[in-house]
């Protein structure tokens, strides 16, 4: 009966650590229909959120550089060079976190992908563990446009508004590919928590964010999308 256990028990953890992988290698080709975040906001809708969803996948070639360079300046500035987890952010956040687990983000792009794509809300070491895993196995199976064009497309930026074409086209009533700098700075700007903000009409808060990413914008220039090798917007 030991015997049989531990047999279970092993293919259970094998099953665990195989899972991810193939899920991950999948995601490398195809564009998901549906994913972990938008499925736990259905079954569990936060306050505010809509009857029904929005969302438009579009491939990277019709996203604005203006909202890649965006995003890379708001959320992870390191993306083009790190390998998935920045171990300073996570170091930083251990020090601050008590029992129940951490108590703020400052997860990479790559982490937040996976989070969006794979797992569900949750503030947990458990979760953290297994969102670390799935990015490590991102890193090594995607490559950086594709982690950035999947983040684009899934990432909620207003309650059950998810994509940067369901958002551009809601807020600013354009496509993706045309966003402005600007524009795309606004959406950007409200990543943290997009049910307390919104991109447009501007808050005093969000002008002054914007204007901030813009700046961080132009300091890391066109370079830091050309070292992902995007497929330029046309």
């Amino acid at each position: 009966m030991t015997g049989l256990i531990k047999r279970w028990l092993f293919r259970l953890l094998m099953l665990a650590l195989l899972l991810p992988i193939l899920l991950v290698l999948v995601g490398k080709y195809i564009n998901p229909p549906v994913w972990g975040w938008q499925l736990h906001r259905a079954i569990f809708p936060p306050q505010g959120y809509p009857s029904r969803a929005a969302h438009q996948w579009v491939p990277m070639a019709a996203i604005s550089t203006n909202a890649q360079l965006a995003v890379i300046a708001s959320e992870d500035q390191h993306f083009p060079e790190h390998s998935g987890i920045d171990i300073n952010a996570i170091l930083a956040i251990l020090k601050q976190t008590g029992s129940e687990g951490p108590t703020r983000g400052g997860s990479t792009i790559t982490q937040q992908t996976a989070k969006n794509l794979f797992l569900f809300p949750s503030r947990t070491f458990l979760r953290k563990g297994v969102e670390l895993y799935f990015a490590l196995w991102m890193e090594l199976l995607w490559d950086k446009t594709r982690i950035l064009e999947v983040y684009l497309n899934i990432v909620e930026f207003g309650p059950g508004l998810f994509g940067v074409e369901a958002a551009s086209q809601t807020f600013f009533g354009i496509s993706a590919r045309r966003l402005s700098a600007q524009q795309a700075a606004q959406l950007a700007a409200v990543l943290p928590n997009p049910y307390r903000m919104q991109p447009a009409p501007m808050t005093p808060y969000i002008q002054q964010r914007s204007q901030w990413i813009r700046q961080q914008m132009r300091q890391l220039g066109p370079q830091t999308l050309n070292k992902l090798k995007p497929v330029a917007a046309e």
